[in-house]
């Protein structure tokens, strides 16, 4: 069985692509009927084909191997290709591959995240933390739900006016202050799981590395905008 990030990948490129899998295989010099294989996961492709692949789909084979989300294959230690905690069956954003990308680097992270705090028992920290990032969901659903037109249709309780002003904001920035304080509270009566690299990477032999690309992502644009920021203002 081939590796289920490629499949999947590789039947979202198609997809991304707008074009017919009979399209695509004439234009790899395959046959449908094997490519509807790969695309399915049934067959193991050789290297030719992942190469014609990455050629015709303009992608690196890291990304053809789910191992980044940069599509010229930046990628950051040796870690192992992205792991998603899903069981789900064909747990797959169908027509894009960086939601579905984007989507397994989230939840995994998240995963490791809410792992972490429940070995610590503090109900309040774990509380904080969800309530951080469901804001955050909620700020971000809300911006897509009016762009789509559908402000006015009573599906959010929360007045206009008053997400317009930064309630959602405030509310994040309250939840983060709740987060710290329960973590520094936590912090006088238990002891904190090991948070090394080799720790982290043996408890977490899968989802620690969608959680060290976002650290290592966020790290380099934030860097990249204060950077700008301070060059700008010389």
């Amino acid at each position: 069985m081939t590796n289920p990030d490629f499949s999947r990948t590789l039947s979202l490129l198609r997809q991304e692509k707008g074009i017919s899998q009979r399209q695509a295989a004439k234009a790899l010099g395959i046959s449908q009927a094997l490519l509807s294989h790969y695309e399915n996961g049934a067959r193991e492709p050789g290297l030719v084909f992942v190469v014609k692949a990455c050629d015709f789909y303009n992608v690196s084979a890291d990304f053809l191997l789910g191992r980044t989300l940069s599509r010229d294959g930046t990628t950051i230690l040796d870690a192992d290709t992205l792991y998603d905690v899903s069981d789900e069956r064909d747990n797959v954003l169908r027509g894009s591959v960086l939601a579905t990308l984007s989507k397994k680097l989230v939840v995994n992270s998240i995963g490791v995240l809410f792992d972490l705090l429940s070995r610590l028992g503090s109900k309040k920290a774990i509380r904080a933390a969800a309530n951080y990032l469901s804001c955050t969901v909620y700020i971000l659903f809300r911006h897509l739900h009016m762009a789509s037109g559908n402000e006015n249709d009573g599906f959010f309780n929360v007045p206009g006016e008053w997400f317009q002003a930064g309630l959602p904001r405030a509310d994040i920035i309250m939840s983060e202050a709740e987060y710290v304080e329960a973590l520094n509270r936590v912090g006088k009566d238990a002891k904190f799981p090991p948070m090394d690299h080799a720790a982290m990477k043996e408890a977490y032999p899968g989802t620690y590395q969608s959680l060290l690309q976002i650290v290592h992502t966020c790290g380099e644009r934030l860097n990249g905008e204060m950077a700008s920021h301070l060059e700008n203002t010389r």
